[in-house]
């Protein structure tokens, strides 16, 4: 099917908003359409020659199934989900309920395309164009996606909102919540400074340095565990979004480079 993206072709250029040519979903695949999708730092990678351009980002989507390839189970066309980080659900970390550390999370998620090397998108010239970052590149109107990396949400909640749930929130939340253990009651301080030069003897009185991906979450779990608490009034994140229609996602990367956004929101173009 035809598709319009935000396509990044080279480190120092402008997106792009494109027509572009998106495979039917393949085996374990979902095919979404997105309503909304975050734009999160973690896209700037696109710009530092870790991935293969030209290349689709985005990895804060949200949306509707409209297809589903063999072997979904549990999905269906027409439901409502928020798009997350892939995995693949059968190493050691997956089992052990710590996907984001998954044995093939960096081949997964960082590459712009699948384990095997393949991507699912081409320009209108036939030439590939990377489309699974983060098993998903959703700054398009359209989106392949696997099976385990969409949760299933209630229809009736405000996709517009939704999509930074799948990484950003997530991670945040899920570092603070799940990962330090931080419960009711407690205190935390939180210096958002960038790199730490730590003074060799700051951890020898039994403090830890931890590394967290993701906020060590499971997705399926934490994610409808972040609703509930917004939708008690208890986890405000809807009031960090700007929104912008896509077409508008180089002032996107600027405001959130600069801070003036704290978190982006990209509206996809209507296919014409």
């Amino acid at each position: 099917m035809l598709i319009s993206a935000a396509v990044l072709r080279a480190a120092d250029a402008p997106y792009a908003i494109e027509q572009v040519q998106l495979n039917d979903p393949g085996p374990g695949e979902v095919l979404v359409k997105i309503a909304r999708a975050g734009l999160c730092h973690t896209d700037l990678l696109g710009r530092s020659g870790l991935v293969g351009l030209p290349v689709i980002l985005g990895h804060e989507g949200a949306g509707v199934i409209e297809a589903i390839g063999p072997g979904v189970n549990g999905l269906a066309p027409g439901d409502h989900v928020v798009l997350t980080f892939d995995s693949c659900g059968t190493c050691t970390n997956c089992l052990a309920a710590h996907p984001a550390y998954c044995a093939e999370f960096f081949p997964r998620n960082l590459t712009g395309v699948a384990v095997d090397g393949s991507t699912p998108a081409a320009d209108l010239d036939g030439r590939p164009v990377a489309a699974r970052w983060f098993g998903q590149s959703s700054l398009a109107s359209h989106a392949i996606a696997t099976g385990r990396n969409v949760v299933q949400v209630d229809p009736g909640l405000p996709l517009e909102l939704l999509g930074p749930l799948g990484c950003g929130i997530q991670t945040g939340a899920g570092s603070v919540l799940i990962a330090l253990g931080v419960t009711a009651g407690s205190s935390i301080a939180v210096f958002g400074t960038g790199g730490l030069v730590l003074d060799p003897f700051a951890l020898a009185s039994g403090r830890n340095v931890m590394g967290i991906l993701e906020g060590d979450a499971v997705p399926a779990l934490f994610i409808p565990r972040l609703i509930d608490l917004w939708q008690q009034g208890r986890f405000p994140f809807d009031k960090l979004i700007t929104s912008y229609p896509l077409g508008q996602i180089g002032q996107a990367e600027a405001d959130a480079a600069s801070g003036a956004a704290v978190k982006p929101v990209l509206i996809p173009d209507p296919l014409a």
